[in-house]
């Protein structure tokens, strides 16, 4: 950005050429005093230097009212040098782009704000597990995170650098922006001066030549040079608009550097502050989960034990009531006796029974048989008989 403000002056110079050729020349050193001047609308001879002063005398008596091209010419040079003046200033001076630092920073935010990870594993199979993924992807995150952090703080780095170089260079503008308000202001006090001559004098007697000759060609030069005063006065307006021009610029320069020095100040700032806050707000994250993760461990471990001790007790309270009831039975029921003593009362009378019809039977088969060997006796005699 240097280059492009190389071939301005910085010591104002008159000259009637359209396109002078410029040279380097020290930076005036009253820089403060020519803020004055700028800021004073009724710039005069006062506000000029000796050598300033007679270098505006003597272009003066150098111009030729009489040369419509002069008059054609006068001051352009200045106001060319304006003209590159003000496109170099577009060109370099311009509110800086962050835009990659801005998409940095936003893609920073949405690491940070996935930084908290959320997995809902559960059971206390997936506890350590749960623990361990999420402790990894937190420290993945992070050091995508630290990355882009990185990333950041060497782009504005960089931007501070270069914004540190433009409020330099547009000191320097500043300088040269001044020296042409004051070259243009010396070529206006030089047009004036001679402009006041020539109506108060030459202008003058060209027409009171006019009026005693009553010659038209008298009076036709009269009112030639007359035109070309009128002509000039207004190229000495059209200069005055070109010097509001400079008095404007000075303060958007100002305006600019103040912006950048804004800027500057808010990008060491961030690299001081915001930039290391950041990062020991992601490991005091990390930490904090850290604690976390063993907290959850723990309450987890607590509570599968009071679960374990919760079973543990119903069952050995069930197992020390069974066996209970057990140790009190004896080895036959009451019941189990009962039935066995009515099935065994039951069998003897039974067989009582079969025995005592067993004995009634017997009565009387035994009967039967007196009867039938009676019978048969009988049968036996009648025979024999």
């Amino acid at each position: 950005m240097d280059n492009e403000f190389k071939d301005f002056t910085a010591t104002p110079t008159l000259t009637f050429d359209v396109a002078p050729e410029t040279k380097e020349a020290p930076a005036p050193t009253a820089s403060s005093e020519l803020a004055e001047q700028a800021a004073d609308p009724a710039f005069s001879e006062n506000n000029l230097t000796p050598e300033e002063l007679q270098m505006v005398n003597e272009f003066s008596q150098k111009i030729d009212l009489h040369n419509s091209q002069a008059i054609l010419q006068y001051g352009v040079g200045t106001q060319k040098k304006m003209a590159d003046f003000s496109e170099a200033a577009l060109n370099n001076v311009r509110t800086k782009d962050l835009g990659e630092v801005g998409n940095m920073l936003s893609s920073l935010v949405i690491d940070l704000k996935s930084f908290d990870v959320t997995e809902q594993d559960k059971g206390f199979k997936g506890l350590f597990k749960k623990s361990s993924n999420k402790i990894t992807s937190m420290k993945a995150k992070y050091d995508k995170a630290e990355v882009n952090v990185n990333n950041v703080c060497t782009a504005l780095e960089n931007h501070q650098v270069t914004l540190m170089k433009d409020i330099a260079l547009l000191d320097k503008m500043y300088a040269v922006n001044l020296t042409y308000f004051k070259e243009l202001s010396m070529y206006i006090l030089a047009g004036k001066k001679k402009l006041q001559e020539v109506r108060e004098g030459k202008l003058q007697e060209m027409i009171k030549k006019a009026q005693e000759s009553n010659l038209p060609e008298d009076a036709q030069a009269a009112r030639d040079l007359e035109n070309m005063c009128n002509r000039f006065e207004k190229k000495l307006h059209d200069l005055e608009l070109t010097r509001t021009i400079s008095i404007q610029t000075a303060p958007q320069i100002r305006l600019v550097q103040g912006n950048d020095t804004l800027m500057v100040e808010k990008i060491q700032s961030t690299v001081v502050n915001t930039i290391p806050l950041w990062k020991s707000q992601m490991v005091l994250a990390l930490g904090v989960e850290h604690s976390t993760q063993a907290a959850e461990a723990q309450r987890k471990v607590t509570d599968m034990t009071n679960e374990l001790l919760k079973k543990n007790a119903e069952k050995l309270q069930m197992a020390t009531v069974e066996t209970a009831k057990e140790s009190e039975r004896g080895i036959v029921d009451i019941e189990t006796l009962k039935a066995t003593n009515e099935s065994l009362i039951n069998t003897l009378d039974e067989v009582m029974r079969i025995q005592s019809e067993g004995r009634q039977k017997r009565k009387e088969a035994e009967a039967e048989m007196v009867r039938l060997e009676g019978e048969l006796k009988g049968k036996l005699l009648q025979l024999q008989g």
